[in-house]
């Protein structure tokens, strides 16, 4: 048994809370949960993530959240309706999706940014 209990929350910082709610809940289609004046929870499947706004905050180049789909290629087409460009990395060998696959057909990644430049992905297996 764990010894850590309760909902998973992931704490994404982002320069513009407005602007990232609009990403996040506009054309992600997460809802928000509730807010305070540090920030925002919004609901995430069975986790939460934490918005919070640091005016002079910096991306990392690295991904701070992922989703984890059942079928990648719905779900970027989706996002891709939605107003979400997928990131094509130069070397990867990704699909015209922006999709990548592992060697060996195991996992599949797409991964794309918020209005900060935080790196999120959703993957397959």
């Amino acid at each position: 048994m764990s010894a850590i209990a309760g909902v998973p929350v992931a704490f994404v910082h982002v320069s513009d809370r407005q602007r990232a709610l609009d990403f996040y809940v506009g054309k992600l289609g997460l809802a928000v949960r509730s807010s305070d004046p540090f920030g925002d929870f919004l609901e995430a499947g069975a986790a939460l993530i934490r918005l919070t706004a640091l005016p002079d905050y910096k991306a990392s180049a690295h991904p701070v959240v992922d989703w984890h789909v059942e079928d990648i290629e719905a779900g970027v087409r989706a996002l891709t309706g939605r107003g979400v460009v997928f990131t094509i990395y130069e070397g990867f060998g990704q699909d015209a999706l922006g999709i990548w696959t592992a060697p060996g057909g195991g996992a599949k990644v797409a991964w794309f940014a918020d209005p900060d430049g935080n790196v999120l992905s959703l993957s397959q297996g």
